[in-house]
């Protein structure tokens, strides 16, 4: 029901466009929808076996659809809140099984959950102006402000996503209009607190200069690996985020961004050596993660994250990952070490609102976490019965032609070897078309 109401809303909205002008930019509430679409498909490949947790092997079709419904208000000149209601239905190759760099970051994990409407964010956020001076800044579903102070710290608080904040970049983290891959949008090695759904509560603080920020996260995080419940033990269970960025050469089309990137994640998780161990003397008949967790264990990571701008509308990106793989994969995806190298086109001079990027990332798994799948043990996304190591490596790309600002169609394609770090199976294509909407008052 969710999408015909977005849908609906964007007819009203585009009735509405060509009365918006300068003024728009000034009114203190934001009201927009999206609809995104998105259908892969991929062909048979050779796979020496097949698990219970295998992308499977035989050709198979599978499409999401993601609708939002984005509002909010500013109260005052400095404080926004922010609602947005979602619905996710539809599903992922395999069940989103098989593979670390899942290739549609649209799928939900649990495929349970049905296309129910739900909270996805609800957070206040408050400004306080640390200079005089303000400068213009895009307003957006998730930022209402049209000026902003040169200095500033914000406290954002409620239900969110971290990688709204963390992690971004402006070419690689889209999946509305941009790459579709798991670890091409986000750091695969970056464990982020998150429910199924990718969201979570929890609180912000970020401090922005001119050419630099720093921002810290605390959240919530999972009872269980990929679960949708929250753990309020906060004594034992949260998830502490630094990121500092440092940017240069801003607006003049070969600007730059640094991002660096640590975390350290608490929550009842399991150690792959203790369940090794107990498989091999025994007393587990496979082994099993899930019966050796521990509240209050940790798992430390760090990432770093690059973009420059190279004139036209052309941008390179890195992203670098690794965290702790002793202790399990608990909220994001199955991988321990990442490194990522692309290139986006956000405006090629042929049609300026169209996008068009390649991409590719190489995904790693520690000692530990491999020997735990090639004796046969299950993780939340990855467990073909058996392992041939080897790292998963991944190519994307999309062309994304966008007839008018507010719709896109996109054609994605993935060639991925190794998938789920096993040389036994694949390499596997998976071609996709995704079908986007999108109209902000």
């Amino acid at each position: 029901m969710l999408p015909l109401l977005v849908l609906a809303n964007a007819v009203a909205l585009l009735q509405q466009d060509s009365a918006s002008g300068p003024a728009a930019s000034s009114q203190r509430v934001w009201l927009s929808g999206q609809v995104n679409v998105v259908s892969q498909w991929h062909p048979s490949f050779a796979a020496a076996y097949t698990g219970p947790n295998s992308l499977q092997p035989a050709q198979e079709r599978a499409t999401s659809v993601v609708a939002t419904l984005y509002t909010g208000v500013q109260l005052g000149a400095h404080t926004e809140l922010i609602l947005d209601l979602e619905s996710s239905g539809g599903g992922g190759l395999s069940q989103a099984l098989g593979l670390a760099g899942f290739t549609n970051l649209d799928v939900v994990r649990n495929p349970t959950l049905g296309s129910a409407p739900y909270v996805a964010r609800a957070l206040i956020r408050h400004t306080f102006a640390l200079s005089g001076t303000t400068q213009s800044t895009t307003r957006g579903p998730l930022n209402l402000m049209a000026r902003v102070p040169t200095r500033r710290l914000s406290v954002t608080a409620g239900k969110l996503s971290v990688v709204d904040v963390f992690d971004a970049n402006s070419v690689g983290s889209d999946s509305h209009w941009q790459y579709l891959n798991w670890t091409v949008d986000n750091n695969g090695a970056y464990d982020y607190a998150a429910d199924t759904r990718g969201y979570t509560i929890g609180a912000i603080v970020e401090y922005q200069d001119r050419s630099w920020a720093v921002r810290f996260a605390e959240a919530l995080m999972p009872t269980v690996a990929n679960g949708i419940d929250y753990d309020w033990d906060l004594a034992h269970a949260h998830a502490d985020n630094l990121e500092i960025e440092w940017r240069h050469g801003s607006g003049t089309g070969s600007d730059g961004v640094i991002r660096g990137l640590l975390y350290l994640n608490h929550a009842n998780m399991g150690k792959y050596s203790e369940a090794i161990d107990a498989y091999r003397a025994g007393i587990d008949s496979v082994p099993d993660i899930t019966a050796h967790r521990q509240v209050g264990r940790t798992k430390p990571g760090a990432g770093l994250n690059l973009e420059q701008g190279l004139g036209r509308g052309l941008r390179v990106f890195a992203r670098a990952g690794i965290n702790d793989g002793k202790i399990e994969s608990f909220a994001y995806t199955e991988c321990d070490e990442t490194l990522e190298l692309g290139l986006g086109w956000l405006s090629p001079h042929w049609r300026p609102d169209d996008r068009v990027g390649v991409a590719f990332v190489t995904n790693g798994l520690s000692s530990d976490h491999r020997d735990y799948l090639a004796l046969g043990g299950l993780g939340f996304l990855l467990g073909d019965g058996a392992l041939t190591y080897g790292r998963e490596q991944i190519l994307e790309t999309f062309y994304t032609l966008s007839p008018v600002r507010w719709a896109g169609v996109a054609f994605d394609y993935q060639h991925i070897v190794n998938p789920g770090y096993n040389r036994d199976r694949g390499p596997v294509d998976v071609f996709g078309l995704r079908i986007h909407l999108e109209v902000a008052k």
